[in-house]
C-alpha cells in the first residue's frame, strides 16, 4: 500500500470515528429533547464514546495539518518541475531560432507573435512601425518555412510536445 492510500485509510477511519460520535452526541441531544431518556447511554458509554470523539478531531486536526503541508511540498515540487520544463522550452524556442537563422529583431517580434500579439501592437510594445514588424514577420515566416503564426504556433507545439527519440 503506497503512502497515499495509508493516508486515505487513515483519514478515512478517523472519519468513520468522527462520524459515529457525532451520530450518538445528535441521538443523545434528540433523546433528551423528546424526553426519551431510555435511549441515552449510561455515563461510562457516554464519556468513552465523547473521548473518542474528541480524539478523532484531533487526529483530524493533525491529518488534515500533514495532508496541508505534503499538498504545499508537492505544489513546490511541481513548480519547480515546471520552472525547469519552462526553461527546457525557452532553450528549445532559441536553438530553433537559430537554426533557422533568425536576427535577434526576428526572434523578439517571433517570441511577441507566439504570446499572441498582434503585428500592431509588437510595433506599439518595440517602439517600430507596423509596417516594419510585418516585414519582419514574414522573414520569420519564410525562414521557418510556414505561411503564417497558426503554422508558426504548431511548429513550436510540435517542438513542446514531441517526445525525445532515443
Amino acid at each position: 500500500m503506497g503512502p497515499y492510500r495509508r493516508y486515505a485509510a487513515l483519514a478515512g477511519g478517523i472519519l468513520v470515528v468522527q462520524v459515529v460520535g457525532a451520530s450518538v452526541f445528535i441521538l443523545e441531544l434528540f433523546s433528551d429533547v423528546l424526553g426519551l431518556r431510555h435511549w441515552a447511554l449510561d455515563w461510562q458509554a457516554r464519556e468513552a464514546v465523547q473521548l473518542g470523539a474528541v480524539l478523532s478531531l484531533v487526529l483530524g486536526a493533525i491529518a488534515g495539518i500533514a495532508f496541508l503541508l505534503e499538498t504545499v511540498k508537492r505544489a513546490a515540487s511541481v513548480e519547480t518541475q515546471l520552472q525547469a520544463a519552462s526553461g527546457a522550452f525557452q532553450a528549445a524556442m532559441r536553438t530553433q531560432f537559430g537554426q533557422w537563422g533568425l536576427s535577434p529583431a526576428e526572434e523578439e517580434v517571433a517570441l511577441f507573435a507566439l504570446k499572441g500579439f498582434s503585428n500592431q501592437e509588437i510595433a506599439e510594445l518595440r517602439g517600430k512601425s507596423e509596417a516594419t514588424v510585418k516585414t519582419q514577420m514574414n522573414a520569420v515566416f519564410r525562414k521557418a518555412g510556414v505561411n503564417n503564426r497558426s503554422q508558426l504556433m504548431a511548429q513550436f507545439m510540435e517542438l513542446l510536445l514531441d517526445e525525445p527519440r532515443h
